[in-house]
């Protein structure tokens, strides 16, 4: 039975180009597991954007000398186009900008708002002392009151899980410029948080499927749950809209409000634009949504989220907004971090490869791979050079490389077009019914997200593939032509079996492999770069969007066909040579 899949990915912020750490979190295995349930004849909407607004933007915009707007035009280009070129198949990646997502926005505020759920209060705000601007709360860190961490943030101590506000800091600090913040009185709007403790704590305790990690630190989150500010005084952000406040300078909405917001206004701008359904991805339990991040976001997708969607929606109390019920997230999938050679990604420090960087030197399905079957799923990790170089140079080109160009070879040489099958041995059978025993393996992996398990299922049936091929050897059978047809042909039907279950992971390469099999037009669909108007008047700028459905590829077996010609193979993947290893140290450490 066909599922509907909603694919909520975390907003990369429009403050800079995004970094591998940064996709790897959040990027890459949301594509894996949308390719894989598109393959598997789901209906999938993923979304997300980039999130333009809050003083990161404005920092920024300030050190570069241009306007906030400015700003984020660049680099919400820079980045869809860098997510792009790693072929990651967003139905629709727009931006927080756009007059659709403040409207959206605002009307969430306004259903909360009658609801009770916000409030108006008055707090201390932390103010920079030079500029006179506002801090956010992860612009100031200092001691935690609860545990003693020097390095605890403004809105959580990631030491103990603690909620906190700036002003509960000590010896708080501005991470701008590391002078202390003054604090003010200032009237704000908060998010009402424990009116929906015992509806989120029974949400959260039938969430048994959830990563161990992420239902327990959001189950702690419960018990320290209080009332959260969700205005700031800022001048760039979404406005409050409310008399008396929605034509003030000083005042908006705060970033980590309206980002979460993201993924249904996303989805309706996606809706208006093709005229799909997004109701159908938020009402009535018919979807399943998954959310993907790095764990510093998990507070707002497991306890926040929820609680502005019950909010909003009229629970515990209270009648249902302008877009009625809407449903919570079947799973939070958060990623742990990534390092680069030992240390905290850092682009003041040259710690550092971007996106855009790794792909014009190494090409997409490399960094692919590495990420799926060396990131930080489960665990934190490191990303090294040494082992991005062997990884490539052992399992991709002497791995999966190798068996495809060998086997096309002897086609290409030998016959010139598939073979047919003629009588198969019982090795020839057991082979055929590994590989094909694999899709429910490694499908049932992906749709649990345990991409690194999956991954390495597949490479297993390749390097079964790539056995089978030595031990029949079809280069010592020019005696025996019928045998030899035998062996090539099932050797294709096994790299075409592999095609396509390593397809979620490795795309482009898939692709490749689809057209030296004969296959015609897209195999796996990627995503395009479209220019587009706002909705609403505003100004124009780049999604990415995408007719995924129309591609030929399905997470089956699929038999290959005698006769279809055979041409010379090309590489699939690119031997690195170990003088990678230092070049890219040294791009680390310039001053070394």
């Amino acid at each position: 039975m066909s599922r509907t899949i909603l694919t909520a990915v975390a907003w990369p912020y429009a403050n800079g180009p995004r970094h591998i750490g940064h996709v790897a979190g959040f990027g890459v295995p949301s594509d894996v597991f949308s390719r894989y349930h598109r393959m598997a004849g789901n209906k999938v909407l993923m979304v997300s954007g980039t999130d333009e607004h809050g003083t990161p933007i404005q920092v920024q915009a300030d050190r570069e000398g241009v306007t906030a707007r400015e700003l984020a035009d660049r680099y919400n280009r820079i980045i869809a186009e860098d997510l792009q070129g790693l072929g990651l198949t967003y139905d629709l990646f727009t931006r927080t900008t756009t007059r659709n997502h403040y409207e959206v926005v605002q009307k969430l505020f306004l259903a909360l708002h009658k609801n009770g759920y916000v409030v108006e209060r008055s707090q201390l705000s932390a103010i920079d002392a030079k500029t006179g601007r506002g801090l956010p709360d992860r612009y100031v860190e200092g001691t935690c009151p609860n545990c003693g961490y020097d390095g605890a943030r403004g809105d959580q101590c990631d030491n103990c899980g603690r909620q906190l506000d700036p002003q509960d800091l000590i010896n708080p600090r501005s991470t701008i410029d590391g002078e202390p913040p003054t604090f003010v009185e200032s009237a704000q709007f908060y998010l009402e948080l424990p009116a929906f403790a015992e509806l989120l704590a029974s949400w959260l305790k039938e969430r048994t499927d959830w990563r161990p990690n992420v239902l327990k630190y959001s189950a702690n989150l419960i018990d320290e749950m209080r009332p959260r500010a969700i205005s700031r005084d800022l001048d760039w952000g979404v406005p409050i809209p409310l008399e008396g406040w929605k034509d003030r300078n000083d005042k908006r909405l705060y970033v980590w409000f309206d980002a979460v917001i993201g993924y249904l206004s996303a989805s309706i701008e996606w809706s208006r634009r093709t005229g799909g359904s997004w109701e159908e991805f938020w009402h009535g339990g018919i979807a399943e949504g998954f959310y993907f991040m790095g764990k510093d976001n998990v507070v707002f997708h497991s306890v926040i989220w929820p609680a502005i969607l019950l909010g909003a929606s009229g629970k515990p109390e209270g009648s249902a907004g302008e877009y009625g019920e809407l449903d919570l997230p079947s799973e939070v999938v958060s990623s742990e971090y990534l390092t680069m050679e030992g240390k905290k990604f850092s682009s003041s420090r040259s710690v550092v490869i971007y996106v855009r960087d790794v792909l014009e030197r190494y090409g997409p399905d490399a960094i692919r791979y590495y990420l799926c079957v060396a990131g930080p799923e489960s665990s934190d990790t490191d990303f090294t050079w040494e082992q991005f170089v062997t990884r490539n140079n052992t399992e991709l080109v002497a791995g999966w490389g190798n068996l495809v160009n060998r086997t096309m070879s002897l086609v290409h040489k030998n016959l010139g077009s598939i073979p047919p099958a003629g009588d198969l041995t019982d090795d020839d059978r057991a082979a055929l019914t590994a590989s094909s025993a694999a899709f429910e393996t490694v499908g049932h992996l992906l749709g649990r997200n345990q991409v690194k398990a999956a991954i390495n299922e597949a490479m297993r049936i390749v390097g079964e593939a790539n056995k089978y091929l030595s031990d029949q050897a079809p280069w010592k059978l020019k005696e025996d032509p019928e045998r030899r047809a035998s062996v090539l042909h099932v050797a294709l039907q096994l790299i075409a079996d592999a095609k396509t279950l390593l397809t979620p992971f490795l795309p482009h390469s898939s692709q490749q492999v689809w057209e030296m099999l004969g296959g015609k037009g897209e195999w796996s669909g990627q995503p395009e770069l479209r220019e587009v108007d706002d909705l609403d008047g505003g100004p124009s700028y780049p999604v990415l969007m995408g007719d995924y459905a129309a591609a030929a590829a399905r997470w089956e077996s699929q038999p290959i066909t005698p006769g279809i010609p055979i041409g010379e193979p090309v590489p699939l993947f690119t031997k690195l040579d170990p003088s990678v290893i230092e070049e890219e140290l040294a791009r680390l450490d310039p001053g070394e």
